[in-house]
């Protein structure tokens, strides 16, 4: 039977239009990685342990937690970077790292290009958290201390050009006082340093720390948001203790390689929409001190373009250098 060039030409689009919704309903059909650039035990990674937890019946496939924290971030997102576009290699990232730090890195090893994002799942204040010993229940004893003793006090965080490490400048500006930078791999080691007593404070999301907080372990000053958090409703703002300009909040999100086709970013998009305004989610984060707060990819998108603009003139202001 002759077939003609018209007709070749149509069964060749149907054909093709059959195979992209076999691919589409064949995502996904093994397990998806979330890749964490930061250790285990801070609020990066807890994120995504809820929705790695969460997202699993939803998506029908098994979703593991990879931690590869260093560099400040660079290390998580380059693996990300080259993995094979399909959606199995997922980049859950810190706001932190991903519109701060390349501000700050000499050698960038990945451009926002590189990622599509797919969803926000948690927003949180950070908290400004001092060592059980330190002899100052205020932010406002904290800045007195700290003028006092000069060059004496210092701070951790989860790495250079981290939020953290941009609120520590923030506050040294505000303040007019002057601290030493300890940077960490991640809020987790920071966490077990400040436990131990061998730094004085540090700045972070508040999940990691509540613990330790209810145990009197920790010691909580102020919020760094708008608004107190309802998990710590007797803790005041940085604004009501006078310092409005110490204002940073930190965004964990989703985001997948450039590349990877959009009915793959379109159903993870829908099943984490799912996830993060399910109640038991939303529930379990406010009880952690942060906020279950979905964007879409285009919501997301939009958050990184801002944000990117805005970090860039604090850090300039604070003139925050690599290290």
């Amino acid at each position: 039977m002759h077939i003609t060039r018209k007709q070749f030409t149509i069964a060749a689009l149907a054909a093709a239009a059959l195979s992209g919704a076999w691919a589409q309903g064949a995502y996904p059909a093994r397990t998806v990685a979330f890749v964490v650039p930061a250790a285990a035990g801070g609020t990066t990674d807890i994120a995504a342990r809820m929705a790695a937890q969460a997202l699993a019946p939803v998506l029908g496939q098994s979703v593991v937690v990879d931690n590869k924290g260093g560099g400040n971030g660079a290390i998580a997102a380059g693996i990300v970077k080259r993995a094979e576009p399909d959606g199995y290699t997922l980049l859950m990232q810190y706001s932190g790292f991903h519109v701060i730090s390349p501000h700050l890195a000499k050698a960038p090893q990945w451009e926002q290009k590189d990622f599509q994002p797919i969803a926000n799942v948690l927003s949180a204040p950070q908290i400004i958290v001092v060592r059980e010993g330190l002899p100052v229940k205020t932010l406002q004893e904290l800045i007195a201390y700290a003028k006092a003793n000069p060059g004496r006090l210092n701070y951790a965080s989860s790495g250079n050009g981290s939020l953290q490490h941009v609120t520590g400048a923030m506050l040294e500006q505000q303040g007019g006082i002057k601290m030493v930078h300890v940077p960490y791999k991640g809020t987790g080691p920071a966490l077990q340093d400040l436990l131990g007593g061998q730094v004085d404070l540090t700045f972070g999301t508040a999940p990691p720390f509540m613990p330790h907080i209810a145990a009197g372990k920790l010691r909580v000053l102020a919020v760094t948001g708008k608004e107190r958090l309802a998990s710590l409703p007797d803790v005041p703002t940085t604004a009501e203790a006078g310092y409005p300009g110490v204002n940073a909040t930190s965004w964990f999100a989703l985001f997948a390689p450039a590349a990877v086709p959009k009915p793959v970013i379109d159903r993870l998009a829908a099943d984490m929409k799912k996830v993060v305004e399910d109640p038991a989610f939303r529930k379990k984060a406010q009880e952690q001190g942060a906020s279950a707060d979905y964007l879409g990819p285009q919501q997301l998108g939009e958050r990184v373009k801002a944000d990117f603009s805005n970090w860039a003139g604090v850090i300039k202001s604070s003139k925050i250098q690599a290290e």
